[in-house]
């Protein structure tokens, strides 16, 4: 076969194309997929190195408004760094008050369980409540003592001992400390082995404490309850709950309260959480 001059170069090439293609194992299908799928390959890189300088041009004007937004608050006197730390403060002071809301959430379901326990006592015509940040059972004085005395009354053994069994029972209230405190009106008390009303009041809460905290005899008197959670103290007349200028008045003040002593956890306004306020 023989070719023209102008014909030589391109047959020449296809020749040879042709040639390095049998050669390398490849048909000329094979070779246009391979040469598309570089196309294709090229492209994608194209397209990624446009989008990275895209992205570091986004970056810089990023940069730059910030750098401008930083001057505009400190020309307006606004320091940044101490706004950042300002918001760091207050996120810790949330997360803060968050622990200690959880905290507070948990002492007020275990108060209003004691609260609930100690209800129980008002069926026996006692009083419960919370008073000068104390949880305590009010017990009348005039049922347990004759006027002047600090020896108990038949009426107020029976009740005592009705109180001792619902917290020797109540495996948390058998743990818990217990102040006994007497209480006396404003009247001044004359004579006899007391003294005064500071000596009254403390006798009336020595007795209470005693029979609550003694071991049952023969016929059962004794509250068996534990010694060690258990004082007593007097107060006379300078913890009055009503008016010392009636009768009625004076009749409120002549009590002995059973003082529940709340735990170092407690140390809290115990009103706030008996009125949720």
């Amino acid at each position: 076969m023989k070719f023209s001059s102008l014909q030589r170069p391109t047959s020449l090439i296809l020749f040879l194309s042709l040639g390095l293609t049998a050669a390398c194992g490849y048909s000329q299908e094979e070779w246009d997929q391979k040469l598309r799928e570089n196309e294709s390959l090229q492209q994608q890189l194209k397209a990624q190195t446009e989008a990275h300088k895209k992205s570091q041009s986004d970056y810089q004007e990023a940069v730059q408004e910030i750098d401008a937004l930083k001057k505009q608050l400190a020309d307006s006197g606004v320091n940044v760094n101490s706004l950042t730390q300002s918001v760091a403060e207050k996120q810790k002071a949330l997360e803060e008050y968050a622990r200690r809301t959880e905290q507070l959430d948990q002492i007020r379901k275990r108060f209003e369980l004691l609260q609930t326990k100690l209800q129980k006592l008002t069926q026996l015509g006692l009083k419960v409540e919370v008073r000068n940040n104390r949880m305590l059972i009010q017990l009348p004085g005039d049922v347990l003592f004759d006027s002047g005395e600090d020896k108990l009354k038949p009426d107020g053994v029976k009740i005592l001992g009705q109180v001792a069994e619902v917290i020797g029972k109540d495996p948390d209230l058998s743990k818990r400390l217990f102040q006994v405190a007497g209480h006396t009106d404003a009247n001044p008390l004359v004579g006899g082995p007391f003294k005064d009303n500071w000596g009254l009041s403390t006798m009336r809460a020595r007795s209470v404490l005693l029979l609550l905290t003694s071991p049952p005899d023969k016929k059962g008197v004794g509250g068996g309850l534990n010694p060690s959670n258990w004082s007593a103290a007097g107060y006379a007349a300078t913890d009055p709950v009503a008016p010392n200028d009636t009768e009625e008045g004076r009749k409120k003040n002549r009590r002995v309260e059973l003082v529940l002593q709340p735990n170092v956890e407690e140390m809290l306004n115990l009103k706030s959480l008996a009125t949720g306020k």
